[in-house]
């Protein structure tokens, strides 16, 4: 043999084991974005969870709560009114209009049945899907133009999403989350 032939040989075992390499590396990318995103997925939907109960809290209470056993407690044992709104305009003598609103009580439903499904576990919910951890939860009233606002954010503590940091610029690029410290909304990053 000559050495022309050895180092085509040779350089075709290397070829073929690069080509191995690089194939698999792509192949553990697209496996690993997959898990990135069912892990995702999961976290939304309890973080929209989190949301709801919120916002039923919100409703009840008159403000957010950062306590998880507040919350917990609120969801297993809370009940939610359901109410009818009326208004009356009554059109007043000199061009203006007056508005009489009347509000009644048709009943209640509990917490847990309207807002969540049968096999929803209420001692998970301040939980990460698949996880110890809980999600971290901040609720306060900030001032906004004069006006004291109840405001909320909860987010993902550990993400599974590697790229996803607390100093990133693009925001739904942060941990995911939903609320804010300093603005008035229950909006999530991934939405």
């Amino acid at each position: 043999m000559n050495v022309t032939k050895i180092l085509t040989v040779v350089f075709y075992l290397v070829s073929i084991g690069l080509a191995y390499f690089l194939v698999s590396g792509i192949a553990h990318d697209i496996e690993q974005e997959k898990v990135i995103k069912a892990v995702e997925a999961k976290v939304i939907d309890k973080l929209m969870k989190i949301r709801d109960a919120e916002l039923a809290y919100l409703l009840s209470n008159g403000s957010f709560t950062s306590d998880w056993d507040k919350l917990t407690s609120f969801v297993d044992t809370g009940v939610i009114y359901l109410t009818e709104r009326k208004e009356t305009i009554i059109q007043l003598d000199y061009g203006a209009d007056s508005i009489h609103v009347e509000i009644d009580t048709l009943g209640s439903v509990p917490v847990k049945d309207s807002l969540f499904s049968a096999d929803f576990q209420v001692d998970r919910l301040p939980y990460v899907p698949d996880s110890d951890k809980q999600f971290k939860i901040w609720a306060d009233k900030i001032n906004k133009s004069g006006v004291m606002v109840d405001v909320i954010e909860v987010i993902d503590p550990d993400p599974v999403d590697p790229t996803r940091l607390e100093d990133n610029e693009i925001k739904n690029r942060k941990p995911l989350r939903f609320g804010s410290r300093t603005d008035v909304t229950t909006a999530g990053n991934w939405e």
